[in-house]
């Protein structure tokens, strides 16, 4: 009895454990989006070119302080030096052409060497690169943003797929039912040899059924092939199972408002504009800066050395100079001059190009922009339609359907016209279900394309 319990016991922590284990997260269209984005490799690439567009503009303007600094240093042991005149003092060593190593006293030798640049006057063409670096900066950010929002745009639009297959799921198990019930009538009719049976029917209805299980594992298949892509954007575990927050396809309850307005938008908030446009200033910027290095530089430069060896005596004539212990240092204003003139004119020239370039980039993507709205545009209103026809027809088949099982279910009914019935509202609710999957699809591409934000309008928000 003890062993009994004991065993009832392990048996039920066993199932509360594997029931916690299998928790069911119910995810909203905004959760789904902000973790598919989280998990996004390539997101995490682009942000690496913006991370290094900003890491142009830190090296820019660390070179306006500075931009030439270095430092060298030279050691060694040599040996000193002995004179034979002793009317001369260690400092007037230079005086005596007899001077000779001195081969039993070593020591050890230190020089270094400092030089620095510091500009005072570019004509701006420190200024004008930092400027363009920083526009360049701009536009690789409204990049990203541009990548990030095409995500977004596919993790909608795999959320609204996850939530169709579900549909078709559910219709799927429905006309199973169906198709089991008139089954058994058919074959109870069959068995009793029922007056009205008809052999030619139970063969189509045979046909039908073959048909409709091939449908039916395709639409199962797709809906798994859904499930792993689902499960790899979050990044689900063995324990835990997500779910759209909604169990129906809906719909979006954003009403379609007038091409002007989705137009409009697109021109002011498209991040590709954006983008061009601080492209554009980056080519401006970059062309007063290259225009600016064709004239004379003003900077500051500093030059000091100092040596070092104690067994060397330094030499007090200002004329002569000992290279093994000494110090010296000077600085002063120096004009620099590229003399390259035809390089740095095809280097104008090209940054001339470069900024037309852009501009007229500009003028092709607005255009762009305004065709794929009005395409989009079209292929909503397009949609929605369909829905609303479709719901029409779907509402007369369901009448149709419930005519004829009341005529089958009183014995007065035929077999085939059931079966049509059944399969036409089986067909115009998949239809439905996936004409509201392409509206919906479609509002998230029009606010896409129109760079409106793509959740509020599954809430009707503004």
């Amino acid at each position: 009895m003890i062993k009994t319990l004991l065993t009832l016991t392990v048996i039920s922590i066993f199932s509360l454990s594997q029931l916690r284990a299998q928790d069911t997260v119910r995810v909203s269209l905004q959760e789904f989006i902000n973790r598919g984005v989280e998990n996004a490799g390539q997101l995490k690439y682009e942000r690496e070119k913006v991370n290094l567009a900003e890491n142009q503009v830190s090296q820019l303007n660390a070179k306006r302080y500075l931009p030439e600094f270095s430092l060298s240093t030279q050691h060694g042991v040599v040996p000193g030096v002995i004179s034979h005149n002793p009317t001369l003092d260690k400092d007037e060593y230079y005086l005596d052409p007899n001077l000779e190593n001195d081969w039993e006293n070593w020591a050890i030798f230190t020089r270094a060497e400092i030089n620095a640049v510091q500009p005072l006057f570019t004509w701006g063409a420190l200024s004008n690169a930092v400027k363009a670096a920083e526009s360049a900066s701009i536009a690789a950010k409204e990049q990203f943003e541009q990548q990030e929002a095409d995500l977004k745009v596919r993790l909608a639009e795999l959320y609204q797929s996850y939530l169709l297959t579900r549909e078709i799921m559910r219709l799927l198990d429905e006309a199973s039912g169906t198709i089991r019930d008139i089954e058994d009538k058919l074959e109870e009719n069959r068995e009793e040899g029922a007056e009205d049976f008809d052999e030619s029917d139970f063969f189509k209805f045979k046909i039908f059924k073959s048909e409709f299980a091939t449908r039916a594992t395709e639409v199962k298949e797709s809906a798994a092939m859904t499930r792993r892509i689902w499960d790899y954007v979050l990044q689900a575990d063995e324990g835990t199972v997500f779910l759209p927050e909604s169990s129906f396809l809906d719909p979006v309850s954003e009403e379609l408002k007038e091409i002007n307005f989705y137009r409009m938008n697109a021109i002011k908030n498209r991040s590709e504009v954006e983008a061009i446009e601080a492209g554009i200033d980056a080519a401006e910027y970059g062309l007063k800066a290259e225009k600016s290095r064709n004239l004379p530089a003003l900077v500051l430069g500093l030059r000091s050395s100092f040596a070092n060896t104690p067994n060397r005596p330094r030499q007090s004539n200002p004329f002569i100079i000992n290279n093994s212990n000494y110090l010296s240092a000077s600085f002063g204003l120096v004009v620099r001059q590229n003399l390259d003139f035809l390089s740095i004119n095809a280097n104008v020239e090209r940054r001339k190009l470069q900024y037309r370039q852009a501009k007229y980039l500009k003028e092709t993507a607005v255009d762009g922009i305004v065709l794929e709205v009005n395409e989009i545009y079209k292929n909503t209103a397009v949609s929605k339609e369909k829905v609303d026809n479709t719901d029409e027809a779907l509402v007369t088949s369901k009448k149709w359907l419930r005519q004829e099982q009341l005529d089958y279910d009183f014995g007065i009914g035929e077999t085939k016209d059931l079966i049509d019935a059944m399969q036409k509202e089986l067909e115009l609710r998949v239809r439905k279900n996936r004409e509201i999957f392409e509206f919906n699809k479609n509002m998230i591409q029009l606010h896409r394309k129109s760079g409106l934000p793509i959740t509020p309008i599954f809430n009707n928000e503004e």
